[in-house]
Formats: structure tokens, sequence, C-alpha cells
């Protein structure tokens, strides 16, 4: 038997919903969403927001491809991938939910709870998926895509604007080889559990460690340490 939610996560989940400016008409889905794998493994039959997040993103994925190709049609296909990957991304999914206090009413398991989880990246991105998810179950496709274009529309706007600027490792790569340095080097590590991976990554620009970056994928932690590089080497 999943077990019902205190008074406080109650409260915490009814905030979060106002947050997020949808009502649910079933708070189930709301508080699977925010029960991470680790809360779960401690309680019994309990579901994780595992399957939630897995159609969170399909349909995030989904609705900002879909806005963007009807809103920009002077673009290429390479613009609007552009678009898609500087706004679904690890990185913007993590800000957006600790702007929303996702962190504050996740349901986290004694040791990720003692390790920082509440502040983590990738469960934080994790869960905005999910809650999106579940918010296309609950309302169906109109008030997931409502939710979406609420949360992201001013950063595909960004994006849509300056499509190369969150492409960190283009622009570092582009930096490096009119000044005469060559192309960048990366070198990336990982570490943590599988379903739970981070990632560190370090750039060398001519054999000089120029940045260092960390990110939930190898592709994120090499934007990061390409984002410092460039900054660093702009300002030399």
């Amino acid at each position: 038997m999943t077990p019902s939610p205190g008074d406080g996560q109650c409260e915490g989940e009814a905030r979060l919903a106002h947050r997020l400016g949808y009502a649910f008409e079933d708070p189930g889905l709301l508080h699977q969403a925010l029960s991470h794998r680790s809360w779960c493994g401690e309680q019994e039959n309990a579901p994780s927001n595992e399957r939630l997040e897995f159609l969170g993103d399909a349909v995030l994925g989904l609705v900002v491809a879909e806005h963007t190709y009807r809103a920009y049609p002077e673009l290429a296909e390479g613009k609007l991938a552009k678009i898609r990957a500087a706004v679904v991304n690890a990185r913007v999914l993590a800000e957006i939910g600790e702007r929303l206090g996702v962190g504050e009413v996740l349901l986290l398991g004694r040791g990720e709870e003692s390790s920082g989880g509440r502040t983590k990246a990738s469960i934080l991105a994790d869960a905005l998926e999910a809650l999106i998810g579940a918010v296309y179950l609950d309302g169906g496709r109109p008030a997931a895509e409502d939710l979406v274009l609420r949360l992201l529309s001013d950063r595909v706007v960004h994006a849509a604007a300056e499509p190369d600027d969150f492409d960190h490792k283009s622009r570092l790569q582009e930096l490096t080889v009119r000044n005469g340095q060559g192309t960048p080097r990366y070198v990336v590590t990982g570490s943590g559990p599988d379903h739970d991976r981070a990632y560190a990554a370090e750039v060398y620009v001519a054999g000089v460690l120029r940045g260092s970056g960390h990110g939930s994928s190898k592709k994120d932690a090499e934007q990061d340490a390409a984002r410092i590089a460039w900054q660093e080497l702009q300002g030399a």
C-alpha cells in the first residue's frame, strides 16, 4: 500500500501546484511526480517518478519542437535543433525547478537527503519532467502544453534571437581556431550510481586547462566547461 502524504507534505504539494498554475484533478499524480526512487525504496509499493519523467521528457520535447516550428517558419532545421537543445536540457530544467521550489517538497530517501539531493541539478530536472508528465496525464496535452510554454517561452525567444548563445562548445572552437590555438580538447569523468550519474569535464586549449564544468550528462559538463573557457579567453 502506498503511504499517504502527511499534512505538511500535502500543503507543500498544494503550494507547488499553485506555483505551477495548475489544479490537479488527481493529486496522487503530483505526489508521484515528487517521489524519488530513493524514497520509494524505503516504502512499501510506492511508485517512483521515473515513469512520469520518461513521459514528461517526450511531451516537453514535442511541445518545444512544435512551438518553434510554428513560431519560426523562416528557420532551417539546424537552427530549430539549436533552439530545442538550448531549452530542453538538464541545466535549464534544474534552474526552473529550483525557481519553482521543487526541491522543497521532493520525497527523498535518507541517503539522498543527507547528500544534498534537494539541490542536485539532475534530481530537480528529472522531477520537473515528471511534473510535466503528471500534468499531461491529469489534464491532457492542452494543459501540458500550456505549462511548458509558460515555463519556457521566454527561453525559447532568447534562444531564437541568439541560437548560438547556448552552444558554448561551438563558440569556444570558433574563438580558438580564429586565434590560431586549434581545436579544444575535452576530458570527461563520471561518478555516482547509474540512476544519478554526475559528470565533470575539463577543456584544454593549446594544451592549457582553460575551464572546468559539471553536469548530469557528458554533453552538459562539456558545455559548462566550454562556457568558462570562452569567458576566460574573451577576457584575456
